[in-house]
């Protein structure tokens, strides 16, 4: 398999990087759908990723290098359905890989995640990343698809690799970033376009939230099915808009 490192083409083998387009150590990272080669909102990936690097020590690459070595990548591994992965680790070599991708359809049951987060504010797009990862797989081992993860003011935050938004008194609404998530792409074209308002909402209210929607830039919207086993209502007729605004600015 063909991955890019440090802009130019090579056998997976041949760089420091897992199957699954991790480089060593630690640094930032973007996680991108791609259709027919693609790339989805590539360039507000960037600008986000020129944003972490500054707060994680991180020297980047130019971009115009970046968007060249993505380019040769797409062309050597095409897909139908990807997931493009781009790090950037701390000595400053970087590396992509695109995989093949299944899209999620069904919708998802979440749990509410036990153990609280300590809230630094908004977060960054860092790895290693195996502990979001670990939630996700404690969830799934409980018959959950993922977890909705909180902060110690009693805040719900995001799922664990995912941002949330919920209908709660009738208004869809997604938490602001200083309750200590992610600032994810798909977040940000929702609040931009689909009626979606920032608010924070308390955990003691999740008994509250009447629907809610899985959102990251590889699923783009995913329904929410069910909460710690409460089923909530379908929330099919606002994912599709979600789709349709995502193909409609994709290119953002």
């Amino acid at each position: 398999m063909k991955v890019s490192y440090n802009g130019g083409l090579v056998e997976i083998e041949q760089a420091p990087c897992s199957p699954s387009g991790w480089l060593q150590g630690g640094g930032i990272f973007e996680t991108l759908r791609t259709i027919d080669g693609q790339v989805f909102a590539f360039s507000r990936h960037l600008r986000r990723a020129e944003k972490s690097s500054v707060f994680a020590h991180v020297t980047l690459p130019k971009r115009e290098l970046i968007v060249a070595a993505i380019n040769d990548l797409l062309l050597a591994q095409p897909c139908t359905n990807g997931l493009l992965r781009i790090s950037f680790d701390r000595s400053g070599m970087w590396a992509a890989v695109h995989l093949p991708y299944e899209p999620i359809v069904k919708g998802a049951k979440l749990r509410t995640h036990p153990d609280a987060l300590i809230s630094k504010g908004e977060t960054i797009k860092s790895y290693p990343y195996e502990y979001r990862l670990a939630i996700i797989d404690e969830a799934k081992l409980l018959g959950f698809d993922e977890a909705i993860v909180h902060s110690t003011e009693g805040n719900i935050c995001e799922a664990a690799v995912s941002n949330l938004i919920l209908n709660i008194d009738g208004r869809w609404v997604t938490p602001p970033t200083s309750d200590g998530l992610l600032a994810g792409i798909m977040r940000e074209l929702v609040i931009d376009y689909c009626r979606v308002s920032i608010d924070s909402v308390p955990l003691s209210r999740i008994d509250d939230i009447s629907a809610a929607v899985l959102l990251s830039s590889l699923r783009i919207a995913q329904p929410v099915a069910s909460i710690d086993g409460r089923d909530l209502e379908p929330s099919q007729g606002f994912v599709d808009e979600i789709h349709a605004m995502a193909a409609l600015h994709s290119v953002d």
